[in-house]
């Protein structure tokens, strides 16, 4: 196909630049972030071989990358940063476009969003689009602390396209709890799966690790944007050191992704008759003859953690829409960032580690640098220049983002094509419908290891991180050791765990594992279900068979950390089951508020976050209260406060009460049980506007819903409580527990007669009860019972 054959509006790439500085070179300029940008953006217009400032001045469309400073939510940024990224390099290199993108965070960035702006090109949305992205890590950590550090703070004006972080489906809290939040743990247990896949030992593997990236470090030492380019042996790269210790098996320092980098990266596409308006010599056009953006399922989701299949087809789908095998490649970039991203897409294309045509045409992540999200952008780069340089011939481009998460792939050649649209979604679909592992949240019991990592921490603690299947019922968990557990962690660390059994349990900060039950019953022995003494944050007193608890902490407005959750979980525990404890009343101190919920003060310290297993105050996640539990509300209820009293069978709150999940309000949602049991203690659409908006409900509006059962003068709700609890123990305790044993076992069965058929042990249970005897003789003797709760 001749040029002038083709769609006018055919995207090509007719300019790529890059820049870099490293800290001891000479001349360093101690460049943000934005100038490195500039730089290579600048760089990718001299590139076209037209008049810059005419190509600057037909940009309509800037994309930038996101640097790790703005990836996450609450990232730090000790020089400061851009308020609008991608105007202020537009604004550096005389560009004002007329639309400006900041896209997600994820390596698959650069090539998604190149596809992404040739296919708006294609489609007549945009003429001329600049995509960019870079790094200034070194040089933030370099002069954080310095006395003349600069400040990188600035704003550009104009309308930003931000996408936000694009996390959804990378992590959860479940990982998170289990010390999965960094990305060479998250790795380390597919490259330990794909080891035992291979049926290889750490010492062949490591081998095998080594000899995949020795040829990288070479291609980064005769890489003048490279920021480590140092040739290593494959021995050398995986033997642990002082300088290459340990990260997360079987991960050494040299071959992670390196991110101390300062770097950028820009790629140009305009349509052909832009390039040809502007003057852009044809020997510069780069045509995008296949891509593809897939997205794995997230971790706990695969059916095989030993590899990333999505990834593999978006690799394979490219080819496809290219027309062309792998064999037809001349140059191939392979993500790099762990050895398992490269091995990934090596083991499902039929690539040999040692492939001729090599890997990568920068040196890779761990040796060429980890540019923040924007690596794969250098990639494109040097992929473009090689085409121009072997007309004709086909680059690959392969970029991941996440944990093998989301894959974008580009096939790039001087060979005319016309664009050609991908068939992504319906892959997508296809992917979204494979089947998935059940999960167990909560872990207990013999399972057996399906993949696992050991952490090493720079002070030398070790932390094991394991992912098995229960024995029971086969479903997946992730468990992490108990500290100073030397026992569990020799298994993992020197031993072949996987397929190994191991003993789980479940608690409040997660699940915990290690070698046997006996061993588990050392490190956690039992917990005794009795009332202390003392608590530091709870007050409990008891008077005969009523059990009157109190938070204590009315300078938070008795809002709850995980220490007075534990509190209040083990006082529930024990009121449970003391058999001589009927009614139990829970109220707050002082007369300000029941309980404010969660203590977000606490929550925003950086401290470890946990909730019982029974859910928050011990009960919004217990399974069975089979004795009568009071709230005396008096003051706020609000957010987990209100999802405690709900919890509660009954409430009786002071006239000066106020109710609300009031989570919206703080970028939360009432996740204690207040979206579930709100819509079922007051009509629907009042649920739905308290959850809504947040707003709050009197005491008196709470009874008129059904929410609260007495409302009393200011100040007396706990008298009012008493009042109530008096009553109920008034009557036998054993039909007050078999009455709600029954209400809670029938409340889900929604036909009335069924329910009403429906057979329960407890009736069983009460019509051969000392106290079922009891009541009728003393009905017939016309005296008060004596109960005796059995």
């Amino acid at each position: 196909m001749s040029n002038t054959d083709i769609d006018p509006r055919t995207p090509v790439v007719v300019g790529v630049g890059q820049f870099a500085e490293r800290l001891e070179d000479p001349g360093y300029q101690r460049l943000s972030a934005v100038d490195l940008a500039a730089k290579a953006a600048r760089a990718a217009l001299e590139d076209t071989g037209a008049d810059v400032e005419a190509i600057a001045a037909a940009v309509d469309t800037v994309g930038g990358i996101r640097q790790f400073e703005i990836s996450t939510p609450g990232a730090p940024a000790p020089l400061g940063r851009s308020g609008n990224y991608p105007r202020s390099v537009a604004g550096r290199i005389g560009a004002a476009p007329a639309r400006a993108i900041l896209d997600v965070a994820g390596g698959q960035g650069p090539q998604h969003l190149v596809t992404e702006l040739a296919a708006t090109i294609a489609t007549g949305g945009s003429e001329v689009a600049l995509a960019f992205g870079s790094e200034a890590i070194s040089t933030v950590q370099h002069l954080a602390k310095a006395e003349d550090k600069p400040d990188f703070t600035e704003h550009a004006e104009g309308s930003l396209e931000d996408r936000g972080f694009g996390l959804k489906g990378l992590s959860s809290g479940q990982l998170a709890s289990h010390g999965l939040t960094d990305a060479p743990s998250q790795y380390a247990l597919f490259d330990n799966a794909r080891r035992a896949r291979l049926k290889q030992s750490r010492e062949e593997y490591a081998t095998s690790m080594g000899e995949l990236f020795a040829p990288f470090t070479k291609v980064a030492a005769a890489n003048p944007y490279a920021s480590a380019p140092v040739e290593r042996s494959p021995q050398e790269l995986v033997t642990p050191t002082e300088a290459n210790r340990p990260i997360a098996d079987p991960y050494t320092r040299y071959i992670v992704a390196r991110d101390k980098v300062n770097q950028g990266a820009a790629v140009l596409v305009m349509s052909i008759a832009a390039a040809e308006r502007l003057g852009v010599p044809r020997e510069k056009w780069v045509f995008l003859h296949g891509h593809a953006d897939l997205r794995e399922r997230p971790l706990m989701q695969r059916a095989d953690l030993s590899s990333g299949p999505a990834s593999v087809l978006a690799a394979q789908h490219a080819l496809d829409l290219a027309g062309l095998d792998v064999a037809e490649l001349s140059t191939i970039d392979l993500y790099s960032c762990f050895p398992i991203a490269v091995s990934n897409i090596c083991d499902g294309l039929g690539l040999k580690p040692d492939d001729p045509r090599g890997l990568t045409l920068t040196g890779g992540l761990p040796f060429f640098g980890g540019a923040g999200n924007n690596y794969s952008m250098h990639a494109i780069a040097e992929t473009v220049q090689r085409m121009r340089a072997e007309p004709g011939a086909f680059g690959f481009v392969g970029a991941n983002g996440g944990t093998l998460s989301k894959y974008s792939v580009g096939i790039y050649s001087t060979t005319p094509a016309g664009w050609r649209a991908d068939d992504s979604a319906r892959l997508q679909a296809e992917i979204d419908s494979w089947t998935a592992p059940e999960q167990a949240i909560h872990a207990d019991g013999w399972a057996t290891i399906e993949t696992y990592t050991v952490k090493h921490s720079r002070g030398g603690k070790r932390t094991g991180v394991v992912i098995g299947r229960l024995e029971s019922d086969d479903r997946r968990f992730i468990a992490r050791t108990h500290d100073g557990d030397e026992e569990i962690l020799a298994q993992l660390a020197d031993g072949e765990p996987i397929g190994t059994r191991v003993y789980v349990r479940s608690f409040g900060i997660g699940n915990r594992v290690t070698t046997t039950e006996a061993r588990m019953n050392e490190l956690f022995p039992p917990r005794p279900k009795v009332l202390r003494e003392n608590y530091e944050h709870v007050l409990v007193r008891r008077d005969g068979h009523l059990l009157e608890i109190t938070i204590n902490r009315p300078d938070a407005r008795n809002s709850l950390h995980p220490m007075a959750n534990e509190e209040l979980d083990e006082v529930f525990d024990a009121y449970f089951a003391d058999p001589d404890l009927w009614v139990a009343i829970l109220t707050g101190a002082g007369d300000k508020a029941f309980s404010a919920g969660n203590d977000l003060v606490y929550s925003a310290s950086g401290k470890p976050v946990w909730v019982p297993k029974n859910g928050f105050a011990g009960l919004t996640s217990r399974r069975d209260l089979p004795k009568p539990v009071i709230a005396a509300v008096n003051g706020f209820a609000m957010g987990g406060g209100c999802e405690i009293a709900l919890a509660c069978h009954l409430v009786v709150a002071d006239e000066t009460a106020k109710f609300a999940l009031s989570e919206v309000k703080v970028g939360l949602a009432a996740g204690a049980g207040g979206l579930i049991r709100l819509p079922r203690s007051v009509p629907q659409k009042v649920a739905t506007e308290m959850i809504l908006t947040g707003r709050r409900i009197s005491a008196e509006e709470a009874r008129d819903y059904g929410l609260v059962n007495r409302v009393t003068e200011a100040g007396k709700a706990l008298e009012g409580a008493r009042v109530l609890a008096a009553e109920i123990l008034d009557g036998s305790p054993t039909s007050v527990r078999v009455s709600l044993q029954v209400m809670a076992e029938t409340q889900g069965i929604a036909d009335t007669v069924e329910a009403v058929t429906r057979h329960s042990e407890a009736f069983d249970e009460l019509m051969v009860s000392q106290d079922a005897i009891e009541g009728i003789t003393a009905f017939a003797q016309k005296r008060r019972p004596v109960w005796h709760n059995r």
